[in-house]
């Protein structure tokens, strides 16, 4: 009983780490699309969703790293901030030009809110209380038994160890998969990290073109 809730949580944080890794690549996606799509906007508008887009893959990339509750918070408070930002931009040209091309421009910028808002679902998507309260009374459970079972305890003192240690360093690993902040196991922005440094490339390489013309 206690191996197959065990085994069924595990598979339930493996799936919540798998699609907060997924969401991250969808946010990367996004954003990099809509970066490109800004070049349909005025030359203004554009370098001003440009800008905003970059300052907003940085606070994205600080989300997804070890942070305390505060700056948590903070980040959060800045995210909303620059989301609003953002559509602002893009709203008044969208309006007056009722294009396909804009409504492609205000489609991405859509993709780039929704998507913040899946990963942070998925973020708080964690396994609830009741199913660890529900292992944790098992397990001593199958840890008393084992123990009342027990005969010539003294004699055999490091096999009656294995139970309780591989149940802890179970439970360890599901906690630890389970907190996509903290712990050993965590979700990087590693498809976030490779899109601001590829836009910084290309910002380097039109600059000094731009330069000499």
């Amino acid at each position: 009983m206690l191996a197959l809730i065990i085994g069924f949580t595990f598979s339930m944080a493996i799936d919540r780490h798998d699609q907060r890794e997924v969401f991250e690549e969808g946010e990367a996606n996004a954003i990099g699309t809509e970066y490109l799509r800004a070049d349909l906007l005025p030359p203004k508008a554009s370098a001003a969703t440009k800008d905003l887009l970059l300052q907003y893959i940085d606070q994205r990339i600080l989300f997804y790293s070890k942070q305390s509750p505060d700056k948590i918070q903070e980040i959060r408070s800045k995210t909303d901030q620059l989301q609003t930002a953002l559509w602002n931009e893009i709203l008044p040209t969208v309006r007056t030009q009722a294009t396909p091309v804009m409504a492609l421009v205000a489609s991405g910028m859509n993709e780039v809110l929704n998507s913040q808002g899946y990963a942070q679902a998925a973020w708080w998507n964690r396994i609830p209380f009741t199913a660890w309260a529900l292992m944790a009374a098992i397990a001593i459970c199958a840890n008393l038994l084992v123990g009342f079972g027990a005969r010539n305890f003294e004699k055999n003192i490091g096999l009656f160890m294995i139970f309780p240690f591989v149940v802890s360093v179970s439970f360890f690993l599901i906690a630890d998969i389970d907190s996509p902040r903290g712990g050993v196991i965590r979700i990087e922005a590693r498809n976030l990290v490779a899109l601001k440094n590829n836009l910084a490339q290309q910002m380097n390489v039109s600059s000094p073109s731009v330069g000499n013309k």
